[in-house]
């Protein structure tokens, strides 16, 4: 019989998964365990999981077809796994609140993240959860949003001046080319569950298209300053071979870079999702 047991970390989203080795193939009874519990608190933590890049791989592609980034940088001989590797020459870009690749038509269900290589002290990562935040707005506003739309860009995160002039800049500019502007809800029903969250996010949100520029631009500062606050929150520090497990489909996440000039080495595995709606 299976030992997992899952000890909440917040009343909005978060739990700590004991009882289970990820370097070993699990059977059926625990992944369906493990797939409830994604449901039930959004994020999954795991302690002392050193697994290498292609079980991380094994592990995360039971869930679902797997995203190759068309921008980081991944391992050689694991495409499916990106590697996030921030120090003083290559500074951190995920210190914002965003909900990971939504700059395509099906986002990502969900992202698998190991730490691989950690600073002293510092580079913590916080989620809030997108349903905690929606439930939390008053009826009248949840009518406001309802049938609302948002543009997300690809290069609202990844701007050109970051990659002109580097050795990344061609492969930047066929990304580019190759996610033009996508459209999604305001609020998204999650797939599974049916719970409704906020789907904008600072990364990758540019405008409403129902509203003006203005008027755009003051729901966004408000959306995104609501889904930001602590009761909808959780934040993590992390441990060498700590592994998170979140659904990208009603969260938002943000890593904190307080570390430089030391170094943070993480590893991610990115699961393809659906549509929204």
């Amino acid at each position: 019989m299976s030992q997992l047991h899952f000890q909440p970390l917040s009343p909005a989203l978060g739990a700590l998964v004991q009882g289970v080795d990820l370097t070993s193939k699990l059977d059926n009874v625990v992944f369906g365990q493990l797939q409830q519990a994604l449901l039930d608190y959004q994020i999954l933590f795991f302690e002392n999981q050193p697994l290498t890049p292609r079980q991380q791989r094994d592990f995360a592609a039971r869930f679902g077809d797997l995203h190759v980034h068309p921008v980081y940088p991944n391992v050689p001989e694991q495409p499916e796994i990106m590697v996030l590797d921030t120090h003083a020459d290559n500074l951190p870009d995920n210190d914002n609140w965003h909900t990971d690749v939504t700059f395509i038509d099906t986002p990502p269900l969900g992202a698998i993240l190991s730490a691989r290589e950690l600073p002293p002290v510092g580079g913590d990562t916080l989620w809030s959860s997108s349903a905690a935040a929606y439930d939390a707005l008053s009826p009248a506003f949840k009518t406001l949003l309802d049938g609302l739309t948002a543009e997300h860009e690809f290069t609202k995160s990844f701007q050109e001046w970051r990659f002109k002039g580097t050795d990344q800049y061609e492969r930047w500019k066929k990304a580019r080319d190759d996610h033009p502007t996508v459209v999604h809800p305001v609020v998204r029903t999650h797939p599974v569950s049916g719970r409704k969250g906020l789907f904008v996010n600072e990364g990758f949100t540019s405008r409403i298209r129902e509203l003006s520029q203005k008027e755009s631009d003051a729901l966004l500062a408000f959306l995104f300053a609501h889904a930001a606050r602590p009761e909808f929150t959780l934040r993590w520090r992390w441990k060498q071979y700590d592994l998170a497990f979140w659904d990208n489909r009603i969260t938002q996440h943000y890593a904190v870079a307080d570390y430089l000039p030391a170094r943070r080495i993480m590893h991610r595995a990115t699961i393809l999702g659906d549509k929204p709606f």
